[in-house]
């Protein structure tokens, strides 16, 4: 039996999130005196967000019967023409995402249970994830640009409270800053393209813009000679690359991993991260109308997915392999976009939400059975100790490098024959970038499975990396305070409700891909939910005629180069952690200038903080310094403060007290009033 969809319903699935963040978050706090206490709190979020769940699956079932809405829930604010509403447009392309976003939310709150059991912010902690969980869904069900942007900087003021969740580190500190200030980036060039398109069309609702994308082609930004839509565009895919950290506006996500695990698993897997990839597909009516546009998404997305995962390479940090994992994989989806292939980037971030948040998760269930050690320099041979979470780990592991018959073998694959169908500007770069990767990602992906639950144990003991294993901590964080094992300590498998999420998340991270790579990207699902003029990007229509089925595609793999570099990844990866240890060491020395390089993340940070960070102080500086003490409180305050006291200094001698001085001032007053009076009334006195 089918619920019937209508508004209190579809109200239903985000406030049921941020019902229980309320809940949890006013009277399992000290803000609300700790009414509630842990078993409350999780109950309450975790009911709130299966509610979402269940009914996502129920508007996905529908939506795939032919249900449709696009409508307005109430009317916010109304500014002469225009109306500023709060409305839901469901559609496939919506009901795909508000199904991952609130299974993934769903697993981590779970997983959360014995992740973070003993915190002291155990209820503020799911708040947060909850409330989180209901700003993706105000973005993702939105039918307008204003309910947009709400949902996207509210994922953002949230994801500042969940990075900074261990508040009374510095790091943590600096890292909910960085995400902050650098989304503000590009949340800026966000704003000014929905300006461009309030102006342009009058309305914020996407299909009154979608009507007039004809007309917005022929315009120009006024006095310029640009192309309005290729403006337009540019600037909503800034946002995007703010958001979906895309170079050079990336560096905060790696930082985020100051925060808990769970909170990694969720942003980067399921929400925040793929809030511009959903936003550039629905906005695929507009971006269709620029070449240039598409061009600068797909070289953009071309070197995310390349040079950040030559970084993952040489991390030390188990969460922070995965998360430049991320980075690469966002820039996957980002080429996707830039060749029109919108069905398959959507494709990809769907399977990647899931065996991400499995890698993420996994992650953390070593953590946890490491008593919180986070370097993997500190680990190898758990496979013995941990065996659910060693499986698991593996499970995502070939997702990711793309194993035939896996989810993301699909999913990347298709991105690969995409990249090579396009004749857009960059297309040749981009195919290298992607082709360069897979190697790449083979490399550094099994390095952390190989590093971490095979070959020598290097736990329990104190060895030679210490100093820096300290070192590293100071500067990252972990997720409790460190402890590691100590001398004759071994670690442990997780909890059972750590694990099921592992197992769960596993399920779909094996074969979603293959029974949905046919409906999503050669069938009819997303109908008119993304716009792709075939005319002039032709490479769905290519992708469609080489495509037999998703076995055949699985076995045409074995004889493609893709699997060849995915094997020699591996291969790499096994020589220098398993058979031949000190091969990597001797590498890095060899190459030492490149092995800095990367260590330093190319030095953008430091670029950021020395051109920009210090730019933006000494601006600062220099305004305060000379235009508000010197100009505005010493010439404009002080300065006409002075002014007044000397005129009055001078005018107190006219007050002398004496009438028949009152008296001469007035007839000499009256005397020139009435010579003037004469002069300019009166034309034969002059």
């Amino acid at each position: 039996m089918q619920l019937t969809l209508n508004i209190p319903v579809l109200c239903a699935i985000p406030l049921a999130p941020l019902v229980g963040s309320i809940i949890a978050g006013f009277f399992g706090t000290k803000l609300g005196g700790n009414r509630i206490g842990h078993g409350a709190s999780q109950f309450v979020t975790i009911l709130g967000v299966t509610i979402a769940f269940v009914l996502s699956c129920n508007v996905l079932v529908q939506v795939m019967d032919g249900f449709y809405f696009n409508g307005t829930v109430y009317r916010w604010m109304q500014l002469g023409e225009l109306n500023l509403d709060i409305g839901f447009l469901i559609d496939p392309l919506t009901a795909t995402m508000m199904c991952v976003v609130t299974f993934v939310s769903l697993m981590v709150h779970i997983y959360t249970i014995g992740y973070m059991h003993g915190e002291e912010g155990y209820n503020r902690f799911f708040s947060y994830i909850s409330l989180f969980t209901f700003a993706m869904l105000m973005l993702v069900m939105s039918n307008n640009l204003l309910q947009l942007f709400f949902g996207w900087e509210a994922v953002g003021v949230v994801s500042y409270l969940l990075i900074g969740f261990y508040f009374e580190r510095q790091s943590a500190v600096f890292a909910n800053m960085k995400a902050f200030l650098v989304n503000r980036v590009g949340d800026f060039g966000f704003i000014l393209g929905i300006g461009i398109l309030l102006a342009s069309t009058g309305s914020m609702q996407y299909d009154v813009i979608f009507a007039q994308n004809s007309a917005l082609a022929a315009q120009t930004l006024p006095g310029t000679s640009w192309n309005l839509m290729t403006v337009a565009c540019i600037c909503l895919f800034i946002g995007a690359m703010g958001k979906s950290a895309q170079f050079p506006l990336h560096v905060w996500l790696p930082d985020s991993m100051e925060g808990p695990t769970p909170i990694s698993a969720l942003i980067h897997a399921a929400t925040m991260v793929t809030a511009g990839i959903f936003m550039v597909s629905r906005m695929s009516p507009l971006f269709e109308l620029s070449d240039a546009a598409l061009s600068f998404i797909l070289v953009i997305g071309s070197i995310t997915a390349l040079f950040m995962g030559f970084l993952g390479i040489v991390q030390n940090d188990i969460k922070r392999v995965v998360a430049y994992s991320t980075l690469s994989q966002l820039g996957y989806m980002t080429v996707a976009l830039g060749v029109s292939a919108y069905p398959v980037a959507i494709f990809h971030l769907m399977t990647h939400a899931f065996f991400k948040a499995l890698l993420f998760l996994a992650a953390g269930s070593v953590i946890l059975g490491m008593h919180h050690e986070q370097d993997m320099r500190k680990m190898g041979g758990l496979w013995k100790y941990m065996p659910i979470t060693c499986l698991m780990m593996l499970l995502g592991n070939l997702a990711l490098v793309g194993t035939p018959f896996f989810s993301g073998f699909y999913s990347k694959d298709s991105i690969i024959e995409a990249v090579a169908a396009s004749h857009i500007p960059g297309s040749g770069f981009a195919y290298f970038a992607v082709m360069a990767s897979v190697f790449v990602t083979a490399l550094y992906s099994f390095r952390l499975y190989f590093y971490v639950f095979h070959g020598k144990a290097r736990w329990g003991h104190n060895d030679a990396h210490s100093h820096d294993h300290h070192h590293d901590h100071a500067e990252q964080g972990d997720d409790h305070a460190h402890h590691g094992l100590a001398p004759g300590q071994k670690p442990h498998e997780s909890p059972f409700v750590v694990t099921l999420p592992l197992i769960l998340l596993a399920i779909p991270s094996v074969i979603i891909g293959f029974y949905t790579i046919s409906p999503l990207l050669f069938g009819t699902f997303f109908g008119d939910s993304i716009f792709i003029d075939l005319a002039r990007h032709p490479v769905m229509k290519e992708l469609e005629d080489e495509f037999h089925g998703p076995v055949a595609m699985a076995i045409h793999a074995f004889t493609s180069p893709v699997l060849l570099l995915v094997v020699l990844g591996v291969l790499t990866a096994a020589i220098g952690y398993l058979w031949a240890p000190k091969l990597p060491g001797k590498v890095a020395e060899t190459f030492a200038p490149i092995k800095k390089l990367f260590d330093n993340k190319y030095y953008l940070d430091e670029i950021n903080q020395a051109v920009f960070a210090k730019g933006l102080i000494w601006i600062g500086g220099f305004l305060w310094h000379r235009g508000d003490q010197k100009v505005i409180d010493g010439f404009f305050v002080n300065g006409s403060a002075h002014a007044v006291g000397r005129f009055a200094g001078v005018i107190r001698h006219l007050q002398s007290g004496y009438l028949y001085h009152y008296a001469f001032a007035m007839i000499a007053g009256l005397a020139v009033l009435l010579a003037w009076v004469l002069y300019a009334y009166l034309p034969f006195v002059r």
